[in-house]
């Protein structure tokens, strides 16, 4: 018989005299003992072979680790870690922190419940890329099955999708930033034009279709952009970078944080500017970011942040699919232009009731407005100089949640519940009508009082009241449902036009039409998510939740003569279902290998028709879709089993994914058993990702197979609107070198100057295609402070 000693240490940051009671089991016996913080205990005689010992505090998850008994007695090191939040999941300590630009969240992790969810976090500290153009292969490269849209190579608006979802502004997510709303507006225009810099971000965490318990209905789940925090060993640093690239690239980014006492503050300022890869491709564009935290007691805390972002871009339209091929660079509008204004304001408390419970409240608003002046005209069609058309919308949206989190003990294991209520106003004001025939960015209405297409209000109501808990059936074994209840009500209250012209141009009728609806709806998304730990570093999960999606304002009111839209459109609603393994060793190994179901039924999309003048994209409840594949992440740090005792890394990495997704249960044969629009069959990412004390580089390659972008699945059309998207390959090489007071970085994006095209527009930037930049070089220097 042998006999071992385990010494047991937990640390409180927020109260380093408490002495919190600690459980030691061992797992298949009966013995079980209870021990303070900072003590020594010795297990009873234990036969040779393997043991495992599981360590229990009140408001964590089990820790367990597995040890073998020899002859000799052996002794195991806990290091049981409670942060402030009193929320992530306790883990033993190595002292070694991750190289890897890829992690997932912990099943309980900041006010949000986490387990058995299918979930990615990009580390951006580890992060070897082009921050200055927030270059979305790079940034999103270790997320599988990712679709991402190109609209302009500065990384002015970032497009998302997965799953068949349209990337379209990363609209099928709930988008957040530090963890509230920034899309124009949640409910019925969903679209994100603002992406946060990355220089500034910390993190980037994403949570698939099971986030629509947590953070709202939409089918793709919740993106959340973490702003950094001022340095807390510092009273102030100052971090400058200045970037400079090809076509004109120049990007400035000056920040400045630290502690003073009891505060924490973080500020930045960025200014991009360029000139772009193809003609009237230029923009401009400056963002300001301000946060104070307030630590007010041990328990009580305030933080406020304030985000402004505006950009001017000038936007060179579409081109048909022979114009693409004769000249990627071409451009046949100069008359177009684009402008965003975003304006973002937070509010949070947090008070830690007790070491169990914890409540905080945000409250947040946003005021923006964005502008789009142009040719809307099919790509085909000249520009001949008319009056440019000019939508305008402003934007005015406030909302809070509040949320409770408490662990308990349940049949003598640790279990969390989460509950919260959501309640939102939004007000969007929507005009179009005609603007001046001029060359350049006049945002004014040619007859402000009697706009020539509509002028609509679109208010939106929403209250949410959502749980879950986490019932930890055993140290390994858990299940987790969850329920949101949702009150929602869109309307909207204004006018329209019709107006026909003859032959010769000529209006021969302009009527006003006026337009009042009000929807209410009522309905819970039920949710479960079961996960098994079979050991330390592997676990199994499943999860399936509902889905919901309102019909959006613009698929109500808008004028384009490039789409109709259907004036019976109803909401979607549909599921997700996730099954999957994963496994992480830190500086090791990480994987996560899933499979995934999700019906979406009443889809909305395009179909093709004509009528006696042109053809056209007529947008309405396509049919019910489901969407069946498997998507699959694997990382391996080579030097860690080839030179075990290097301080260097060598990360190769994959990510993709498999998807078949089709049109089901309809009578329309030019639809049924078609693939479903941008959802490609396969898209692959691998790469090598290398680091050597200060020196980093990262090599990728992203592959993307054809998609289409109707539900026809048309190859190729006159307007350039409907058609494939075909196969792609792109390379991307960066390098960086970086000491305590000043780093190089140093690029090429498109390393093999691809010609390809991501996404065919109906309307702006395009309308037809919109290509993606050829090959470009960047170079940046950072100095700190």
């Amino acid at each position: 018989m042998a006999q071992s000693v385990v010494e047991c240490k937990l640390h409180y940051q927020f109260q380093p005299d408490a002495k919190q009671p600690i459980d030691v089991v061992i797992d298949g016996t009966k013995w079980k003992t209870i021990t303070a913080s900072d003590s020594i205990f010795t297990l009873p005689p234990l036969s040779e072979g393997k043991h495992t010992v599981l360590v229990y505090c009140l408001g964590c998850k089990p820790v367990e680790q597995t040890f073998r008994v020899g002859k000799e007695a052996i002794q195991l090191h806990y290091s049981m870690h409670m942060p402030e939040t009193l929320l992530a999941e306790v883990h033993v300590e190595t002292g070694e922190k991750s190289k890897s630009s890829a992690g997932r969240l912990a099943g309980v992790e900041g006010m949000g419940i986490f387990e058995a969810k299918k979930t990615e976090v990009v580390e951006l500290k580890n992060f070897t890329g082009n921050a200055a153009t927030n270059n979305p292969r790079q940034v999103f490269a270790k997320v599988a099955g990712v679709n991402i849209w190109e609209s302009d190579g500065a990384g002015l608006q970032m497009g998302i999708g997965a799953r068949g979802l349209s990337p379209n502004r990363t609209a099928y997510f709930n988008v957040r930033q530090n963890g509230y709303d920034i899309s124009a507006d949640a409910l019925g225009y969903p679209e994100s034009y603002y992406t946060p810099p990355i220089e500034a971000l910390d993190r980037v965490e994403i949570v698939r279709g099971a986030g629509s318990l947590q953070y709202g209905t939409q089918f793709g789940g919740m993106i959340n952009f973490i702003f950094k925090k001022g340095n807390e060993k510092k009273p102030i640093e100052a971090t400058t970078r200045l970037t400079g690239g090809s076509f004109g690239l120049l990007n400035s980014f000056t920040s400045l944080g630290g502690q003073v006492g009891k505060v924490n503050y973080y500020s930045f300022y960025q200014y991009k500017k360029g000139n772009g890869w193809r003609p009237n491709s230029a923009f401009e564009n400056h963002t300001a970011y301000g946060s104070v935290t307030y630590q007010a007691t041990e328990k009580l805390s305030f933080s406020a942040d304030f985000t402004h972002m505006d950009y001017l871009a000038q936007q060179p339209g579409g081109l048909t699919d022979t114009e693409f091929e004769l000249d990627p660079r071409g451009s046949k509008r100069s008359r177009n232009w684009f402008k965003v204004n975003w304006n973002l304001a937070a509010v949070t408390a947090e008070y830690k009731i007790d070491r169990q419970t914890k409540i905080n409240s945000r409250t947040f608003a946003l005021v923006s407005s964005r502008s789009a002046l142009g040719i809307l005209d099919q790509i085909n069609r000249l520009d001949r100089g008319e009056d440019r058309m000019l939508i305008h919308d402003e934007f005015a949206n406030i909302g809070n949640e509040t949320r409770l989190l408490h662990h308990y003990r349940f049949r003598g294991n640790y279990s969390t519940v989460l509950t919260g209520v959501r309640v939102y106003r939004g007000r969007t004001w929507k005009q179009q009508g005609e603007g001046n025939n001029r060359q350049g960015p006049d945002f004014a209405f040619n007859n402000p009082d009697n706009l020539e297409y509509s002028d609509f209000l679109f208010p939106s109501h929403n209250v949410a009241w959502f749980a879950e808990n986490i019932f930890n059936l055993s140290p390994k074994l858990s299940i987790t449902p969850g329920i949101r209840f949702e009150n929602i009500t869109t309307a909207s209250d204004g006018y329209y036009k019709i107006r026909l012209k003859d032959l010769a141009g000529n209006l021969v009728v302009d009527e006003k039409r006026f337009d009042q609806l009000r929807k209410t709806r009522n309905f819970p998304l039920l949710g479960v998510g079961v996960s098994f730990k079979a050991t330390e570093f592997l676990e199994y999960y499943g999860n399936f939740s509902q889905n919901f999606r309102a019909v959006t304002f613009n698929d109500l009111r808008v004028v384009n003569p490039n789409f109709r839209v259907d004036s019976a459109l109803k909401d979607e609603r549909g599921y997700n279902i996730d099954m999957g393994v994963r496994g992480c060793k830190t500086n090791a190994y990480s994987f996560d290998l899933s499979v995934f179901h999700m019906r979406y039924n009443g889809r909305i999309g395009s179909l093709l028709k004509n009528d006696r003048i042109s053809e056209y994209r007529f947008r309405t409840n396509i049919a019910d879709s489901r969407v069946f594949g498997v998507e699959a992440f694997g990382e391996i740090n080579l030097l860690h089993f080839l030179a075990p005792s290097s301080t260097s890394t060598l990360f190769v990495f994959a990510t993709t994914s498999a998807t078949d997704a089709r049109y089901i249960n309809t009578e329309d044969l030019s639809v049924l058993n078609k693939r479903m629009e941008l959802a490609p069959a396969m898209l692959l990412r691998t790469g090598l990702q290398y680091g050597w004390n200060r020196f980093s580089a990262s090599l990728q390659l992203a592959h993307t197979t054809q998609q289409f972008t109707d539900a026809t699945n048309a190859v190729r059309m006159v307007n350039a609107v409907d058609g494939e998207i075909p196969v792609y390959t792109v390379i991307d090489l960066s390098t960086r070198y970086k000491t305590k007071y000043w780093a190089l970085e140093a690029g090429v994006n498109n390393l093999a100057n691809s010609i390809y095209f991501t996404r065919r527009a109906e309307a702006y930037p395009g309308p037809g295609i919109i290509p993606s930049d050829g090959r470009s070089v960047y170079v940046g220097m950072q100095l700190n402070f």
